[in-house]
């Protein structure tokens, strides 16, 4: 009983929210009159972070692939396996990455009765990718 009175005092989403859709950015200048978008519920969080994750770090690896290929003409017979295993790849980390953050960030925004911008999952998306690109990095080579 003390739960639903809790969830129905303490509630940040405003009567009648309904989850924008996917993606939702919106233009963070008023120009004229609000016309933002804003995630209350740890679910839509976590599914915003993990799309955003998924689009920017399976792009990185769609254009390390396509980087790898261009430099691979003598091989032509089996350069076509390369975009498959890094789409797979760069698949399997953003799913990891996306998950665990969009968790966390879910929990921390829910806990803390704050609401998200839709940048913020776009955000932590790039900032996995540019994570993922600065761990391919050799550290020992700049010693």
């Amino acid at each position: 009983m003390s739960t639903n009175f809790l969830k129905i005092v303490v509630n940040p989403e405003p009567v009648g929210y309904t989850p924008p859709p996917f993606p939702s950015l919106y233009w963070p200048f008023p120009v004229s009159g609000t016309q933002t978008s804003y995630l209350y519920d740890a679910k839509s969080m976590w599914r915003f972070t993990l799309y955003w994750t998924l689009i920017c770090v399976v792009g990185v690896h769609i254009a390390a692939a396509g980087y790898a290929m261009a430099n691979q003409t003598k091989n032509w017979k089996v350069i076509w396996i390369v975009p498959i295993v890094y789409l797979l790849v760069g698949g399997v980390e953003a799913l990891i990455a996306g998950n665990v953050v969009g968790g966390l960030l879910g929990g921390v925004y829910t806990v803390g009765y704050l609401r998200m911008s839709t940048w913020v999952p776009l955000s932590w998306g790039i900032i996995n990718a540019l994570a993922l690109i600065l761990a391919s990095f050799a550290i020992q080579g700049g010693l």
